[in-house]
């Protein structure tokens, strides 16, 4: 049985699919390739269970002829948008696709009216191969660091912050970047946080976040370094599964901690878990804890986010207590 499945996009969405990948290979003995763009192949490249990986940058036209000549038994459609409707309609294979749950989430956004379902996105997904016999096996999700860029962070540390000799000590990887600034804490928040922390916090983020995460190393003490932009996703991926706790965003490295069952600090703005995408754990294992805002008449105002706080007030992140988060840290 060869099968492709597509999910074009973004970090966290692509991790959140590879428990089906995982029970595709392992239950149905599966060829499984995968379609994504080209800037989130490294998610996936590694993966023991995919055997191929295609990519686009923009078109599917640009892998159209190469997915024919495959010949697929079934197209597992993971990201059901208008792209992954052409190579459905291209290749002619049968095809099975998830619930996105959209209307469900236009209700709660626009009306407040909750409606959906009390069920993790990776048991949507793994709904959309149940017919094929594929079934949940409890055990996660996975990511797989090639050795390459795997990062040495106890000479990274012995650089920085420690004297020579000194044995390397546990340390916080905090995630400060996201899609949208609404899913961000303020980075005056951010530096109290690192002021208060008790042990080395590496900050991690993309090219984006770099001035932001200078501005909180500069301020935060000789115990924060500033990783924006200078690790590809791969190696910022090693600097959270070495670390003692991770605090993230709702965004993509979020998920990648929870892959590596970190004990992990999630900080929630205008999204809300009940999205269906919060830190999904091993059967029986929770190592997440929940930092949100409940209450507020206008939360949640997008299932995405914003660029600035469409209130003006963003009480859905002004209001987190800092000292919860230092005070769970140290737990």
């Amino acid at each position: 049985m060869k099968l492709l499945i597509i999910r074009f996009s973004s970090i966290g969405d692509i991790v959140l699919t590879t428990p089906v990948i995982r029970a595709l290979k392992q239950q149905l003995g599966a060829e499984v390739h995968y379609l994504t763009k080209q800037g989130f192949r490294g998610i996936v490249a590694a993966n023991p269970h995919v055997a191929k990986v295609y990519t686009i940058n923009n078109k599917v036209s640009e892998v159209m002829s190469a997915l024919k000549e495959e010949k697929y038994d079934y197209v597992i459609d993971l990201h059901r948008n208008l792209r992954s409707a052409q190579v459905k309609w291209g290749l002619g294979a049968k095809a099975y696709s998830f619930d996105k749950i959209n209307w469900e989430k236009w209700l709660i956004v626009n009306f407040k009216a909750n409606r959906l379902p009390d069920v993790h996105i990776v048991d949507r997904y793994m709904a959309a191969v149940a017919s094929l016999g594929a079934k949940k096996d409890g055990l996660g999700l996975d990511y797989f660091i090639p050795p390459e860029d795997e990062v040495s962070v106890g000479n990274l540390l012995s650089t920085n912050v420690l004297a020579p000799q000194q044995e390397a000590p546990k340390y916080i990887a905090f995630v400060i970047g996201a899609a949208h600034n609404t899913k961000r804490l303020p980075t005056d928040k951010i530096i109290s946080i690192c002021r208060q922390a008790s042990m080395p916090v590496l900050l991690l983020g993309g090219p984006g976040e770099a001035d932001e995460g200078k501005q909180i190393a500069d301020a935060g003490g000789g115990q924060v370094l500033n990783m924006c932009g200078l690790f590809n996703l791969n190696q910022s991926a090693s600097i959270v599964r070495q670390a003692y706790k991770v605090i993230s965003h709702d965004t993509g490295l979020m998920h990648i901690a929870a892959a590596f069952g970190k004990s992990l600090l999630s900080v929630w703005g205008n999204t809300i878990p009940e999205f269906g995408m919060y830190p999904y754990y091993p059967e029986g294992v929770n190592r997440n804890t929940t930092f949100e805002v409940k209450g507020l008449s206008c939360r949640p105002c997008s299932k995405i986010g914003f660029q600035e706080c469409p209130k003006g007030h963003f009480r859905c992140m002004q209001d987190i207590s800092e000292e919860a988060i230092v005070r769970a840290l140290q737990g």
